[in-house]
C-alpha cells in the first residue's frame, strides 16, 4: 500500500507538469481569497509610490503593483498600498504583512538568501548618486570630505556611502532618518550637506523641492541598483506570476502592443502575439491564471514604456531618458524571456 501511494503520487507530479498545469501556491491562493493584492511601497518618492492630492497612489512602483492584480484578478484597481519604510519593508513581507515588496528595492545576493526572499525581473535599473546644494559650489563627490550625508538606514544606500568615503579616503557624518518624507525635508531644510540615494529618487526629491534649481546632482554613479519586486521563498507559483508579469510590460512594448492598440492586436495573425495575449491559450494555464492575464495587464495600465514615460519619463518633473531601461533593442537592458 505505501508504494502504491508512492507510485501514484509520482504520477499525479509526472501529469501535472506534463499538462503544464500551475500547481496551486499558498499566495495566490491567499490573494484570492482576500479579494485584493496588499503590495508594500515607499510612501514619498515622486514618479515612484506617493500619493497625489486626491489620495491616490501613483507611480512606477505603483504601475508595478496594479499590472500583478490586473493579472491576478482582470481588475487593476484592487490593491491595497501599505507605505513602509527601508527598515520595515524586508520583515513585513518576511511576516507575510504584505503580499509582494514593489518598493525601489535593490537585489542583492544577502537579500536573496540570508533574508529568504525572491526578486523577479528588474523594473528599474538605477545607480547611487549624490545631491547638493549648487551653493556649496561642489563639482564632484571626490570633493565632499568632511560632509553631512542624509541617508536611510539598513540600506545598501548607506553601505554604499560608507564604501565610497572609506575608499577614498575621506570621513564623512552621516545624518541618519528612517522616513524618507522626514530625510528629505531634513536635506533641504539644511541639516545635512548632502542627500545621497538612488538617482531616480534624487531626481525625484529635486523636482518637488520649494527651489529644484537650487541643487545640482553630482556626476559620480557609485553603485549598480537593480530595483525589482520582491516576494518570499518557497511559494514558486506566486514568483512566476510576478516575474512574468513584468515581462509582460517589457515584451508587449517590444512587440509594440499599447493600452491604445491591444484591441487590435488581438486580431493580429502573428502566431507569437497571438500566444502572448492569450488568443492561442495556454501561457495563463501554466500560471494558474485567465488567459487573457496579459491582455487585462495592458488594457488596464499600457506596457512598459506607458508606465516609464507616465511617471518619470522626459516630459514628467523628472525627465528621466530610459538610458539603461530602454529596450535591448535599443541599447537598453531591458529583455524579456521567450512567452513560449
Amino acid at each position: 500500500m505505501k508504494l502504491f501511494k508512492v507510485c501514484a503520487l509520482m504520477v499525479a507530479v509526472v501529469f501535472l507538469a506534463m499538462t503544464g498545469m500551475a500547481m496551486a501556491g499558498e499566495t495566490l491562493d491567499a490573494v484570492k481569497a482576500r479579494g485584493v493584492l496588499i503590495a508594500g511601497v515607499n510612501g514619498g518618492v515622486f514618479g515612484f509610490s506617493m500619493p497625489d492630492k486626491k489620495g491616490e497612489w501613483k507611480g512606477l512602483d505603483v504601475d508595478t503593483a496594479k499590472a500583478i492584480a490586473a493579472a491576478v484578478f482582470g481588475d487593476a484597481s484592487k490593491v491595497k498600498y501599505v507605505a513602509l519604510t527601508a527598515v520595515q519593508r524586508l520583515p513585513a513581507l518576511q511576516s507575510k504583512e504584505i503580499d509582494v515588496l514593489c518598493r525601489n528595492t535593490t537585489q542583492t545576493l544577502t537579500r536573496e538568501t540570508v533574508n529568504g526572499l525572491n526578486f523577479c525581473h528588474v523594473n528599474f535599473y538605477d545607480g547611487q548618486g549624490f545631491l547638493v546644494p549648487k551653493k556649496l559650489g561642489i563639482k564632484s563627490a571626490k570633493e565632499l570630505e568632511g560632509a553631512t550625508v542624509c541617508v536611510l538606514p539598513g540600506t545598501t544606500t548607506e553601505m554604499n556611502a560608507a564604501d565610497f568615503f572609506r575608499s577614498h579616503g575621506m570621513k564623512w557624518k552621516p545624518v541618519v532618518i528612517e522616513n524618507t518624507t522626514e530625510l528629505n525635508k531634513a536635506f533641504f531644510a539644511g541639516r545635512c550637506d548632502v542627500l545621497t540615494s538612488d538617482s531616480s529618487q534624487l531626481a525625484a526629491q529635486r523636482s518637488v523641492a520649494p527651489n529644484p534649481d537650487d541643487y545640482v546632482l553630482l556626476p559620480e554613479i557609485i553603485s549598480k541598483e537593480p530595483l525589482a519586486p520582491v516576494v518570499r521563498h518557497g511559494d514558486d507559483q506566486w514568483y512566476d506570476i510576478v516575474n512574468w508579469t513584468v515581462m509582460a510590460l517589457v515584451q508587449a512594448e517590444e512587440f509594440g502592443i499599447t493600452s491604445k492598440n491591444v484591441d487590435q492586436m488581438m486580431k493580429s495573425k502573428n502566431p507569437g502575439i497571438q500566444r502572448f495575449l492569450g488568443v492561442t491559450p495556454g501561457m495563463g494555464k501554466a500560471l494558474g491564471l485567465d488567459n487573457k492575464w496579459v491582455y487585462n495587464i495592458i488594457k488596464q495600465v499600457g506596457n512598459y514604456g506607458e508606465i516609464f514615460e507616465r511617471n518619470v519619463g522626459v516630459n514628467t518633473p523628472l525627465g528621466l531618458k530610459r538610458g539603461l531601461n530602454d529596450l535591448w533593442t535599443r541599447g537598453g537592458l531591458m529583455y524579456a524571456a521567450p512567452f513560449r
